[in-house]
């Protein structure tokens, strides 16, 4: 056997593994479009069908062709060929679309291609001299092929950075495939002997891109758990995090989102319950838009995942998009579990809270009752048992005591009652409109009636508030009062609404409250030394009138008034 003949041999038979190569690639194509039904897949189907199509034909064709239906037949399997780039590039942009100008240059180049396949007069045969007009055509042939492949190898190439390991390999594979097809071609170009060694190699090199395009568009399950390696690993610290103890929602997912994200390549994740509330996100944007065609959302047991990723993820990554499923549905368990645990705790929290109100209330009431309830006792005492030796005017200063130190201590059980419900959080606040000028007014009158002269209401008449009445009534009564008691007229009481806040402020000109005994002013029980020697209180008013502001979204502030004086305001935001 000559070295010719062991050439052509081998041609042959390299000849029949592309075919068979060719046509397994096809079947492949068939098996992508029944499963995922889309424009990629179909692009695929079309693409290695004409590959099969043209190592058919190659099989049947006459190697001198004479007839018009043998040269038809050869132009025919020209033109089949010289679509294959062409369907390969649309299979790139089934997943994102090139430029306008790219797309249509492409394009008419493709249908200028077609068309001159069928207008070239002649197609020598092999070993016959090439003429002028096809050696032209080869030229345009192969440069037709080389800018269609070097593109979509480039856009594929490209396009797999930053994907999991598994569609970066597949993808790199494609992109290979492609650029040594190109080279297998211009083998082919360079020769016209079918028995030469660079039909051999052309051969070879057209082999070996069939088998990369096999492992690029379906690789084996022991080549996949290869290249998973890196997701596998992200998989498994996932899947430990789930079970390390966490204490809040926020924590656990902080956790696991990163990694989730990482194993399908995706930009950003966010994980929405069953009720579309935000559970949690990762690197997501405010300004990120969930219409992007690249936005995948998969409904997962703890509810919605939306996925911000490329387009390619759903065609080369499905068994990730499916580890990212599993994932997601351990995470819901994990959720599950961990508002278990809140919802253990808070009823914790709630019953160490009522715990601590009703000791605080008990310590409170022993504690501050104490005195008054002595006082009392002793008064009675005193009647009961010495009342015909106290002359009359002692028997009436004895009477007066025992009934202010009553009304004492009937105003320390309120203030003690409104303190331990507002402890409790057993305050509703029921926010309704009111006039506001009216209802000082009002305020001021019941609150200092023998002095109301001596207040200033300086409140437009046709303001009006959103409040809740009766804490409004608690809140100014007690700084009207305390202005009185403790400060010295004339007393201002200024309110106004912006925008944003309702404020209601009560100033008197006296000398204020002492700096050292500011950051104690709002505290239970706390008097100044000179308020202790002015007049009589329980040092709770202001803790309570600042509670129920607090109850109401507000707050109640000090500030020092100008010249002197005390400045009481009671703060409020404005519902929107």
């Amino acid at each position: 056997m000559t070295k010719g003949d062991g050439v052509h041999e081998l041609v042959q038979a390299l000849e029949y593994l592309n075919l068979a190569v060719f046509v397994a690639l096809a079947v492949v194509g068939v098996v992508l479009l029944r499963r995922r039904r889309d424009s990629a897949s179909l692009w695929v189907l079309l693409a290695f069908a004409a590959l099969a199509a043209i190592e058919i034909l190659g099989q049947v064709s006459p190697t001198h062709p004479h007839g018009f239906g043998e040269r038809a037949l050869v132009r025919i399997e020209i033109a089949i060929l010289l679509l294959f780039p062409y369907l390969i590039y649309r299979f790139t942009t089934a997943f994102r679309r090139p430029g306008r100008t790219a797309e249509r240059l492409l394009g008419s180049m493709t249908v200028v291609m077609v068309v001159w396949t069928f207008a070239q007069p002649t197609y020598p045969s092999a070993g016959e001299p090439r003429s002028a007009s096809f050696v032209a055509y080869l030229i345009g042939f192969l440069i037709h092929w080389t800018v269609l492949s070097a593109f979509s190898s480039w856009r594929l190439s490209r396009a797999g950075r930053g994907q999991p390991t598994v569609a970066r390999r597949r993808m790199q594979l494609l992109a290979g495939a492609i650029a040594v097809l190109v080279v297998a071609l211009f083998f082919v170009a360079a020769t016209s002997s079918p028995n030469s060694p660079l039909q051999a190699v052309s051969q070879a090199l057209a082999f070996v891109a069939a088998l990369a395009f096999l492992l690029g568009l379906a690789p084996p399950a022991i080549l996949r758990m290869a290249w998973r390696g890196p997701e596998q690993r992200r998989v498994q610290a996932a899947i430990e995090s789930l079970t390390e103890h966490a204490t809040r929602q926020e924590e656990m997912l902080e956790r696991v989102l990163e990694p989730m994200a990482e194993i399908v390549g995706a930009k950003g994740i966010a994980l929405r319950g069953r009720d579309g509330e935000l559970l949690g996100a990762y690197n997501v944007s405010p300004n990120a838009s969930e219409d992007d065609p690249a936005v995948l959302e998969l409904e997962v047991s703890a509810g919605t995942l939306t996925v911000w990723t490329t387009p390619y993820a759903p065609f080369f990554g499905e068994e990730e998009l499916r580890l990212l499923e599993t994932l997601s549905a351990l995470t819901g368990l994990a959720l599950d579990r961990v508002r278990l645990y809140e919802a253990e705790h808070d009823a914790r929290v709630g019953l160490e809270r009522a715990n601590e109100v009703m000791t605080s209330f008990i310590t409170l009431a022993a504690h501050e009752l104490r005195t008054p309830v002595t006082s009392i006792h002793g008064f009675v005492h005193t009647l009961n048992h010495l009342g015909d030796r106290l002359t009359p005017e002692r028997r009436d200063e004895v009477s007066r005591t025992l009934e202010q130190q009553t009304a004492r201590m009937a105003v320390l059980v309120e203030q003690l009652l409104d303190l331990s419900r507002l402890d409790a959080e057993a305050i509703e606040i029921h926010p309704q409109s009111l006039p506001v000028r009216t209802r000082i007014a009002e305020l001021v009158a019941t609150a200092a009636p023998d002095r109301s002269e001596q207040v200033s209401v300086d409140v437009a008449d046709d303001l009006e508030a959103v409040v809740d009445p009766a804490a409004f009534d608690r809140i100014v009564s007690n700084l009207v009062t305390n202005a009185f008691r403790y400060g010295a007229p004339p007393v201002v009481v200024h309110a106004d609404r912006t925008d944003r806040h309702f404020r209601v402020a009560v100033e008197d000109r006296g000398g204020g409250v002492p700096a050292e005994f500011v950051p104690d002013l709002f505290e239970r029980f706390t008097r100044s030394d000179d308020s202790r020697e002015r007049a009589v209180g329980t040092g709770l008013g202001l803790a309570i009138a600042r509670s129920y502001a607090r109850a109401h979204g507000g707050d109640l502030l000090y500030e020092p008034a100008h010249p002197h004086g005390a400045r009481f305001q009671f703060v409020l935001p404005v519902a929107r």
